[in-house]
């Protein structure tokens, strides 16, 4: 399977879009590269009294249009390439979804999977105490990403605000409720994604019958649960996870297959569920798929075989460029990551808002107010795509540069 970095994808990504906006040299060359890039070392004590050094990422990819934002990953296979490309993705994901924000990531090299609760808090607070005065409500807010959690955003805003002295539960977001997080975040990625699959429905006319879920995460498991609210119809034939996939062509119950998870970590051993091989998942034939795991999962050595009419990637990247051009020839339409999974960033930034005001909205104005955004940004991605006559996730990094640069220009940089 040919390898790609994550970056060098993001870049070509810029590098088309630009080229159809017919941008200037110096804008083009701005866009193409991370503003701020910060590297740390990481000095932790663990619970066998070893200290143990970690490295670690942030990286604010663009602020014209506000303060950088996105998640921190905890993960042992993490590099400065992918934090990059991820920072990037952002920034066009919020411009996209017109946010008055810009993009980050951060990331610290580590197994979580091997670190005991104690350890993670340890480092956790080693991490703010490296980027404190680099982030903030006003400068970068960061929120959970793959292997960190509410519980790690307690840990630390708890730090970042003993080393301001002072209240500030809007410096991260996806927090527990308690502490400053807001209702409607938890599903928020997954809800966003299916109503972009409902927009996209419509537009196509497509009935979502029977819908396929790779990755069982919290998108994962959130689409399986919400894809019938919201849509009023779907079967869930078959999904996978890091440890395999099981298919049932009379499909699934989403909310038992959910409880199994959480109970015993996997969707293995649930019953009804043949067990299938973990990819394959990728290449049933179903109406909507579902790609919620990681990068790269969709590519030139399994894109023939797709046979889902409508992508919706929940996940970041999961779409090769080669594969891209060719689910785009056999007719299927891919909700790019950057549109379909941005219900998350759009719902922490009305945490932001909450708690920046110290006034809460209740659930069902989250969940009608995340409605319309996504599916403003949806018809104006559309309406670029016939306008241009281009792939839709070219439509909506057309969308988002053209934002990013109008910025950028606006402020004299370029």
């Amino acid at each position: 399977m040919k390898s790609y970095n994550s970056f060098d994808v993001a870049q070509e990504q810029i590098i088309q879009a630009a080229t159809l906006l017919n941008l200037d040299e110096a804008t083009k060359k701005l866009l193409l590269w991370p503003q701020r890039e910060f590297k740390f070392t990481l000095p932790v004590r663990m619970d066998s009294n070893k200290v143990e050094i970690f490295h670690a990422y942030r990286i604010q990819y663009n602020y014209a249009r506000g303060p950088a934002k996105g998640g921190i990953r905890f993960h042992p296979d993490e590099t400065v390439d992918v934090i990059r490309a991820l920072a990037c993705w952002m920034c066009w994901k919020t411009a996209v979804i017109d946010l008055p924000l810009g993009g980050g990531k951060g990331g610290v090299v580590c197994d979580p999977k091997n670190m005991s609760p104690r350890e993670l808090e340890n480092l956790s607070r080693a991490y703010i105490r490296a980027v404190a005065y680099l982030i903030g409500i006003d400068k970068d807010v960061p929120a959970p990403d793959v292997y960190t959690n509410p519980q790690t955003m307690a840990w630390m805003m708890d730090e970042y605000e003993t080393i301001l002295n002072k209240h500030h539960t809007g410096v991260l977001t996806d927090k527990p409720m308690q502490l400053g997080g807001t209702e409607g975040r938890r599903d928020a990625t997954a809800r966003g994604g299916v109503i972009t699959v409902r927009e996209a429905c419509k537009i196509l006319n497509v009935e979502p019958k029977r819908y396929v879920i790779q990755g069982f995460g919290n998108a994962g498991q959130r689409a399986a649960l919400l894809h019938q609210e919201i849509l009023g119809v779907g079967k869930l034939i078959a999904v996978s996870d890091s440890r395999g996939a099981i298919f049932n062509p009379d499909g699934f119950d989403p909310k038992e297959l959910v409880m199994h998870k959480l109970k015993t970590g996997s969707i293995k051993g649930f019953p009804g569920g043949k067990d299938i091989p973990r990819d394959s998942v990728l290449e049933l034939d179903a109406e909507i798929l579902y790609p919620a795991a990681l990068e790269n999962s969709i590519s030139i050595d399994n894109a023939v075989n797709i046979k889902a009419k409508i992508v919706c990637e929940l996940s970041n990247g999961p779409t090769t460029p080669d594969a891209d051009l060719i689910l785009n020839k056999k007719g299927i339409y891919v909700i790019p990551d950057i549109l379909a999974s941005a219900g998350g960033v759009t719902v922490s930034y009305f945490e932001m808002v909450q708690d920046n005001y110290s006034y809460f909205w209740d659930e069902e104005l989250i969940h009608q107010r995340l409605d319309g955004k996504l599916t403003k940004a949806f018809n104006t991605v559309h309406e670029a795509e016939k306008e241009k006559n281009i792939h839709p996730r070219l439509a909506a990094m057309v969308v988002g540069i053209a934002r990013v640069a109008e910025a950028c220009k606006l402020r004299g940089w370029v």
